[in-house]
């Protein structure tokens, strides 16, 4: 019965043969299935953008699509997004407390001198490339000026030393509390005075400090880097506060893993209202079509191309290996369009899929959200030039320099800024003398642009973190072996 079992069929293959032969194929479906397991939440997050595009394309088609109805369709992503912020102050607070806590003030100094370094960099190199793109491509056209525009905010509202006053106000707080919901602004208000050889009052503007809702992110990571840095230097009596804010950084992680296995769900709710609302797409993409080019195109230079270069120079790694470790984070800013917002999924990326240290994480990632704007900066610079050759405006050497060493600095002080885009769009407008009552043009394919440069900045910030963990490693092996590492022993990490 044995034998008869064993002998080979038909066709002259063996049961056994046969199986062996399907070893090979079980294998590969079991390596590919595991892939699947490992990057579910990856592979969710793309089919909810895919599937929030195709839906929103859809109710494009649905007559008399009502606000209620649209409301409801970007329920579930401002559930997200208020999840998602709601995480971002503890967050910032615990990750800068205990990121410094294991540094010593050199090593810090050292660390936050190459971030500051790099994001600097960049973002001037975005600028420039931008200003290269909008010169070259020329998409301003003053045709487009026939439609309709509303009028934009008085030019004497906005001044470029009252919001380079109000970053340095924010950076010191004057209630840290207070600094949690509302941030410090100039603004100008119409005063009527009594003058004495007059009958009637007379109209000045004046200026007024005033605060605005918001939360001052730069004055909390000021005021939490000063802390963790003295609390690191309290030595054993510091611990116990050190442990706190250590379990407290693992909670929110672990809710920030909760919260992602929703956000398929939410970005897929986002990208579908923000489609469904667009008013007039063929006439948007007539009017601002060459334009939202530009800046995808200088986008996708920087992102693609610049910053992978960068660090291959720096590191001598393989870019594109990084990049699939951020790729969640990627798309998760693609669709919330918040750098801030996708910061504990940036952190998750980096410290789980990455094995970045968590030193150079908690320190580099929350002032990166803060400062590093390379997508801003690039959009900023586009923006400005096409305002120019839409009026048909020439703008001179002095004038084009002027944009993107102002796009730069703009694009820094934004987080600390209300209604960031609009306001750091007016300044730079404003530097060089450019009518402000276009802006409003290009409010309609803002929320595209918006999510595009967002993504950019959150990649920026990754690839620093990066490249700042790389250059830091020889420093973090001397403190994690607490030998004190002088400035003569101090040896450079090899290129």
């Amino acid at each position: 019965m044995t034998n008869h079992l064993l002998e080979k069929p038909m066709g002259g293959v063996s049961v056994f043969d046969e199986d062996r032969k399907a070893e090979p194929k079980i294998g590969l479906l079991q390596q590919h299935c595991g892939w699947f397991a490992r990057n579910l939440l990856l592979a969710l997050t793309i089919l909810g953008v895919i599937g929030g595009s195709v839906l929103g394309l859809l109710l494009r088609y649905v007559p008399d699509l009502d606000s209620d109805t649209l409301m409801l369709v970007s329920f579930p992503g401002d559930i997200l997004m208020r999840m998602l912020k709601m995480l971002i102050l503890p967050l910032i607070i615990s990750s800068l407390i205990t990121g410094l806590a294991g540094l010593d003030a050199r090593s810090s100094g050292r660390m936050g001198t190459r971030a500051m370094v790099y994001y600097m960099s960049t973002t001037i190199i975005a600028a420039v490339l931008g200003v290269i793109l909008v010169l070259g491509i020329h998409p301003g056209n003053p045709k487009l000026r026939t439609t309709q525009i509303s009028a934009g905010p008085n030019n004497h509202e906005v001044s470029s030393l009252d919001a380079f006053l109000d970053l340095v106000r924010n950076l010191f707080p004057e209630n840290l509390v207070q600094s949690c919901f509302q941030q410090v602004q100039t603004v100008v208000k119409k005063v009527s005075v009594a003058v004495s050889n007059r009958s009637e009052p007379v109209s000045v503007n004046r200026k007024e400090l005033e605060f605005k809702w918001g939360m001052n992110v730069l004055g909390l990571i000021g005021f939490f880097i000063t802390f963790g840095i003295c609390m690191g230097k309290m030595g054993e009596r510091g611990k116990i506060m050190c442990e706190f804010f250590n379990v407290l950084n693992e909670i929110i992680m672990k809710m920030v893993s909760m919260i992602m296995w929703y956000s398929p769900i939410g970005i897929a709710s986002l990208i579908c209202g923000k489609i469904a609302a667009i008013g007039d797409l063929e006439a948007m993409a007539q009017q601002l079509g060459m334009y939202m080019v530009t800046v995808i195109v200088g986008l996708i230079i920087h992102g693609g191309i610049i910053l992978p270069l960068i660090f291959f120079c720096v590191t001598r790694k393989n870019p594109f290996t990084f990049y699939s470790g951020i790729f969640q984070a990627w798309i998760t800013a693609l669709g919330t369009a918040s750098s801030a917002g996708t910061l504990p999924v940036t952190f998750r990326c980096l410290e789980e899929n990455l094995k970045i240290d968590k030193r150079v994480t908690r320190f580099v990632l929350p002032i990166g959200a803060t400062i590093n704007m390379d997508g801003t900066a690039l959009y900023e610079a586009v923006a400005a030039i096409f305002i120019a050759q839409m009026n048909g405006i020439e703008l001179d050497g002095g004038q084009i320099a002027t944009v993107s060493m102002t796009a730069t600095l703009a694009s820094v002080g934004a987080a600390s800024i209300p209604s960031a885009g609009l306001v750091t769009m007016l300044l730079i407008l404003t530097a060089v003398g450019l009518p402000t009552q276009d802006i409003s043009l290009l409010v309609a394919v803002d929320w595209l642009l918006d999510r595009m440069r967002t993504s950019i900045n959150v990649v920026g910030d990754s690839f620093g973190a990066g490249i700042v963990d790389f250059l830091s490693r020889a420093e973090l092996s001397q403190i994690d072996a607490d030998i004190p590492l002088s400035d003569e022993e101090f040896v450079p990490p090899p290129s």
